[in-house]
């Protein structure tokens, strides 16, 4: 039996363990653990983690700036996979999202992630053709 629960900074070193098998390349100093704790504390209630048997099988971040949902890091262990616990941790990330007046939510996902696209056009989200994510470091200031 599965249970999807808020996600706490206790959930962090097995959280962090499962994205390194399955979201490894998009990890980064933001997601070291001063930084997830500060997330999810600003963020509260909003992300989730997938739960069999005592053992974390998905996560789910996620939060909002106000104006946008985001989703961040949804991961599903591969032998878990294909059993709708990826679509239920987005739909109760959304519906946090939701419960916070947001009525947009943007997932970023690798042009490579060919399993990820098709999720998540599955779920109902379209692909934007129009927008170009630009990113800076902060420390070059």
């Amino acid at each position: 039996m599965m249970i999807i629960r808020e996600m706490t900074i206790d959930d962090y070193d097995e959280v962090y363990r499962m994205w390194q098998i399955t979201t490894k390349r998009a990890l980064s100093k933001a997601d070291e653990r001063d930084q997830m704790e500060r997330y999810l504390k600003h963020n509260a209630g909003m992300s989730q983690v997938a739960v069999v048997d005592g053992k974390i099988v998905g996560t789910v971040l996620a939060g909002h700036d106000g104006r946008r949902g985001f989703i961040h890091h949804m991961a599903v262990l591969p032998e878990f996979r294909r059993k709708k616990i990826g679509h239920a941790l987005a739909q109760t990330a959304i519906q946090k999202i939701r419960e916070q007046g947001i009525d947009k939510t943007h997932i970023f996902c690798y042009q490579n992630n060919e399993t990820g696209q098709s999720f998540w056009r599955d779920f109902g989200f379209e692909k934007r053709e129009d927008v170009f994510v630009y990113s800076f470091s902060n420390d070059k200031i």
